[in-house]
């Protein structure tokens, strides 16, 4: 009977893992399998809506490291893509870099099938409308296979040297002292690092090093920290009263 318990276990284990399995491979595929028609690029300028985005687009010109810092809306990310595009598009730069700490919950990027770019691509389905917005669906394609945009894990910088390049780091609240070591020292010639998060969307068991980072560098030479407030969210109203509630507590 306990042999018998025990056999049912480890078959439901193995059952479940192979439901985690095939819902990894969906979430890997998801941005291919679906077709969808063409999408050009956004023709009109882009302009800053808010005083936290003049002073970004102004950081963007003047310094090599930029840090948005602020909460969930605020336009840091979709606004770091349009002017990195802007460059890529004009021939300033050769190459974006797009790159996020891997924290998971539960099974790991290991986990997921498929070479490195098909185990990252789930993480950067949150910036893809941005670019397909500033470059059109065809372009980005052809930018993404062509490596003019490169995804890449932050833990798989170290020991790169990243130059003539935007590289957008994502959500970097999440990201330890060590990582913003390793991942600030990567800068090269004619590179810009953009280094975007929120402080107060620290995920659990996440020492974060982005306001020792931010403390550290501040007063370097070609650093700007650009400061978003709740205020200057222009993602919907709605998104404004979820961060001031949860503010509260």
């Amino acid at each position: 009977m306990a042999k018998q318990k025990k056999a049912h276990a480890r078959q439901t284990r193995r059952d479940a893992r192979e439901s985690a399995r095939d819902n990894s491979r969906l979430v890997a595929s998801l941005d291919r399998s679906l077709p969808t028609p063409p999408v050009p690029a956004r023709q009109a300028p882009v302009k800053p809506l808010t005083n936290g985005q003049r002073a970004y687009d102004a950081a963007f010109k003047t310094s090599d490291i930029i840090y948005g810092v602020g909460p969930a809306g605020t336009g840091k990310t979709w606004f770091a893509i349009q002017r990195a595009a802007e460059e890529l598009k004009s021939g300033k730069i050769n190459k974006i870099y797009v790159t996020r700490p891997a924290v998971e919950v539960g099974e790991g990027m290991g986990f997921l099938p498929g070479e490195l770019d098909e185990k990252f691509a789930p993480y950067l389905i949150p910036v893809k409308e941005a670019f397909v917005e500033a470059l059109g669906s065809g372009f980005y394609e052809y930018c993404l296979k062509s490596g003019k945009i490169e995804p890449i894990p932050l833990a798989f910088i170290r020991g790169r040297t990243l130059k003539d390049a935007w590289v957008i780091a994502d959500e970097m609240q999440n990201a330890t002292k060590a990582e913003f070591k390793a991942f600030l020292t990567r800068i090269g010639k004619n590179a810009k690092f953009v280094i975007n998060g929120d402080t107060s969307q620290v995920d659990d068991g996440v020492l974060s090093g982005l306001k020792d980072a931010i403390d550290r560098t501040r007063n370097l030479d070609s650093v700007s920290v650009i400061e978003f407030s709740r205020d200057e969210i222009v993602r919907s109203g709605l998104c404004q009263q979820i961060v001031e509630v949860y503010e509260r507590s």
